[in-house]
């Protein structure tokens, strides 16, 4: 890296948090649903609701966060960013810290929605820093290099969450006393991450509003989203990208829980999500630098088509080597297509506009994935107990809930090509 590239401090600590709050996502999809579930078995929950259950959860927290998010916004903009943003990781740690308190499944997914609503609160402020804490020309790198260094990073504290667990016995402890544990190291992680941030950043970029905060925010939002409906080309990319990240946001957090739905061995679940994360790590970096070399539409494009055939795979997943294999098709696209949405709309709005669309856009990001796991649960609910044959092979609820995903690929697909065309007559 040349000195020019080379990274400063205050860009250093922001792909730190990443690599904090990162440890915390890959908990969410791996041992915390394989909790609740035995939480749920213990208390005589019926088995074909786990799935519904822990989807409705993921849906009551994403629409709370697409609900206060405008606000969180406007204050951002009144020099409240720093504070706010550390408030809300203060919710997240404290709630992730705070998953062992209760043996009783209906409380756990009451702290647990406070937790996901701390974490996806806090990257609302954290990812508006990312203009001023680096250059215009160095943004794509440190924002690629953040997703990067967030998957390989949060490997660290799960594998001895992980080792912790799967050898409780060895330790002297319970499972239950294990996963107690297991939150602890999480929120301890997350929480010392933050720290340089906190330390280094000042917000440089505000300004000076009238009114209330709330009034503010959603008129802001309205006059945003009408200025949007006038630029086809903007519109259209975000009804897009709200269809196909749908997708992509179920699928990473909703995998334990349909593995373990399915009834596949626990460990073995596990250990494939770890690989899931040590795959994204090269691919996210890959998908960056291909990203200087192919157009970016294209390549977003058999990210899509791609995950589209992933999820047709995973409708017919009934074993784990199955579920491995999975595993590093996920990690191999999700990095790129998380980055190269961020870009592809900072490519076709005018700069001084970014803000206001970027907020637009992780909006559209919320209320996708309310719908991908609302979605994902009540196809469960609904075909609970029913069982297709399909070219001889068995399809359960929670396959058929999966299944479902793929028409929002498609849909996703199609507004996308029309997106990138018109971008591109532009």
């Amino acid at each position: 890296m040349n000195k020019q590239n080379k990274l400063t401090a205050l860009e250093k600590s922001w792909i730190l948090y990443d690599i904090g709050n990162s440890a915390f996502t890959l908990l969410v999809s791996t041992l915390i649903p394989i909790y609740f579930n035995a939480l749920a078995g213990a208390a005589g929950v019926n088995e074909d609701m786990y799935l519904a259950y822990w989807g409705y959860a993921g849906s009551i927290s994403t629409i709370l966060v697409a609900i206060i998010a405008p606000i969180c916004g406007t204050l951002s903009d009144r020099r409240f960013k720093k504070p706010l943003f550390l408030l809300t990781v203060v919710l997240g740690c404290v709630a992730c810290a705070c998953l062992g308190v209760t043996s009783h499944w209906l409380f756990f997914l009451g702290i647990f929605i406070l937790a996901k609503v701390g974490f996806h609160s806090s990257l609302v402020f954290y990812d508006s820093m990312l203009p001023e804490i680096t250059t215009d020309e160095k943004m794509d790198n440190v924002s690629s290099l953040g997703y990067a260094f967030g998957y390989i990073g949060s490997v660290i504290p799960f594998v001895a969450c992980l080792v912790l667990v799967l050898m409780c016995d060895s330790f002297g402890l319970t499972t239950s006393s294990a996963m107690v544990i297991a939150f602890l190291i999480t929120a301890v992680w997350w929480a010392v991450l933050t720290v340089p941030l906190a330390r280094r950043y000042k917000q440089t970029a505000y300004v000076q509003k009238k009114g209330t905060a709330l009034g503010d925010s959603f008129r802001q939002l309205g006059r945003t989203f009408m200025e949007a409906k006038k630029e086809k080309h903007v519109f259209l990319y975000l009804i897009a990208f709200f269809f196909f990240i749908n997708g992509v946001y179920t699928i990473i957090d909703m995998a334990t829980a349909y593995g373990s739905a399915l009834g596949l061995d626990t460990t073995g679940l596990l250990l494939a999500l770890l690989l899931t994360q040590i795959v994204a790590f090269p691919c996210a970096i890959i998908f960056g630098k291909f990203s200087a070399k192919y157009d970016t539409g294209l390549l977003i494009k058999v990210c899509i088509f791609c995950y589209t055939c992933i999820t047709i795979f995973g409708m017919f997943l009934a074993t784990l080597w199955q579920f491995w294999v999975l595993a590093v098709l996920v990690g191999m696209f999700q990095g790129g297509i998380q980055a190269l949405s961020r870009s592809y709309l900072g490519k076709i709005i005018a700069p001084e506009r970014s803000g206001e669309f970027y907020g637009l856009m992780d909006i559209c990001g919320k209320g996708a994935a309310f719908l991908g796991t609302a979605l994902v649960a009540f196809i469960s609910q609904i075909t609970a107990g029913i069982e297709l044959n399909v070219f001889g092979l068995k399809l359960q609820n929670e396959n058929l809930a999966v299944g479902s995903l793929v028409v929002l690929f498609i849909i996703g697909f199609i507004l996308f090509c029309k997106a990138d065309k018109l971008n591109k007559a532009r």
